[in-house]
């Protein structure tokens, strides 16, 4: 079974030399809505060299349209084909394609305050700025004043965060992974460490172009 590091600073540090070392080439990034898992999986993408895949914007199609599951599965395959790839999201929709392929599973799981502060952040600041996210999609105000997390993003991240937490702990220690490396990263702090650590491997000889 390969390790896996239940958490804390010593346990991310633990994390960063095991991908620097490893032969990592996909990975899947999960963690709460909020928790930067956008960020961390396009900034990990650059430094190993992989492609970057966001399940939000295959997902939701326009006036946030959720994509049909077959299709959204095919989708996903063609992506999860390739040798190195970096992909970020949750949905169980197509865990089971995306864990299948990948090596390695990087778990943002920030302490709920700091995952909230982000968010409410982040929403207000695309709703003020009209930011479009995917297919013409935007978040409205109206979505930011309700506590029905499949219209707000905010309340999802809330509801959300705790459930995640027992779901991925489990996850980690399910013997159907095993052949997943599991990183658990607790802070903001230790994201930016992982980064810093990581660095890109060598395709194997029959994978060079």
């Amino acid at each position: 079974m390969c390790p896996s590091w239940p958490g804390g600073n010593e346990s991310d540090k633990q994390g960063g030399r095991l991908l620097s070392s490893a032969a990592v080439r996909r990975v899947s990034v999960i963690g709460t809505s909020g928790s930067g898992k956008s960020t961390l999986a396009s900034s990990l993408a650059a430094v190993l060299g992989a492609d970057f895949l966001e399940l939000d914007s295959v997902y939701h199609q326009a006036d946030w349209v959720p994509l049909p599951t077959e299709e959204f599965r095919r989708r996903v395959a063609l992506v999860v084909a390739g040798e190195r790839w970096v992909i970020d999201g949750n949905y169980s929709k197509v865990r089971d394609i995306v864990w299948a392929r990948a090596d390695t599973v990087v778990w943002l799981d920030l302490p709920r305050r700091t995952v909230m502060r982000r968010i409410i952040r982040r929403s207000f600041r695309r709703v003020a700025g009209r930011v479009e996210l995917w297919n013409g999609n935007r978040e409205h105000w109206g979505n930011l004043f309700t506590l029905d997390k499949e219209e707000s993003v905010i309340s999802w991240a809330w509801q959300t965060h705790a459930a995640n937490r027992v779901k991925y702990e489990a996850a980690m220690a399910d013997p159907g992974n095993s052949h997943l490396r599991f990183v658990r990263l607790t802070s903001p702090v230790a994201v930016r460490r992982f980064l810093r650590s990581v660095g890109p491997s060598p395709l194997p000889a029959s994978g060079r172009h």
